[in-house]
């Protein structure tokens, strides 16, 4: 109710004419919000992604990691904050109840997905002058399709994308090897 009580008066019917029907202006408040989705509002992320090389501008050099290392059963999540770090941690290891699978792909990668896309692809291990691995499809390292490999063991992997807005997106992923 508006003001003291008496009136019968929504709020809503405060604010919208009583000649406009209710559906065009919830559409018009839904195509308001769906606007303010679009914005590119910053995000504050301590650790930010190397800046995108311009795809031709590292020469691609072997890399030390072998996709065999990448092969298996993985708990998975991702931190926009070094100091989520472990926690994220943690919460990829819970994880493994559904745990993402990467295999062997049909010649020298392995199969994964792509940011934004459902389907798998295989993506190979590419090293880079900058002394950096990435990981992506058939391009030159670097490529804003690529990931880049921040550390790997033999029980935790870390990467990241190396477009800028994937990186925003998606933040820094930890997978953490299921048992």
């Amino acid at each position: 109710m508006v003001g003291n009580g008496r009136s019968s008066m929504t709020l809503a019917s405060a604010f919208i004419p009583s000649f406009l029907p209710r559906t065009v202006v919830a559409v018009a408040f839904a195509a308001s919000l769906t606007a303010c989705s679009s914005l590119d509002l910053p995000l504050t992320i301590s650790a930010p992604a190397t800046p995108a090389a311009t795809p031709g501008s590292l020469s691609e050099r072997p890399t030390t990691v072998r996709r065999e290392q990448l092969v298996g059963r993985w708990g998975v999540a991702s931190f926009r904050d070094e100091k989520d770090r472990n926690r994220t941690e943690a919460m990829a290891r819970t994880q493994c109840r559904l745990p993402y699978s990467i295999t062997l792909g049909p010649t020298d990668g392995v199969m994964m997905h792509v940011a934004d896309d459902p389907k798998l692809y295989e993506l190979r291990l590419k090293g880079a002058s900058n002394g950096k691995t990435y990981l992506g499809p058939e391009a030159p390292p670097g490529d804003p399709l690529d990931r880049e490999l921040v550390s790997i063991t033999e029980k935790e992997i870390v990467m990241r994308f190396v477009d800028p807005d994937a990186h925003t997106r998606y933040g820094t992923f930890i997978y953490v090897r299921c048992a």
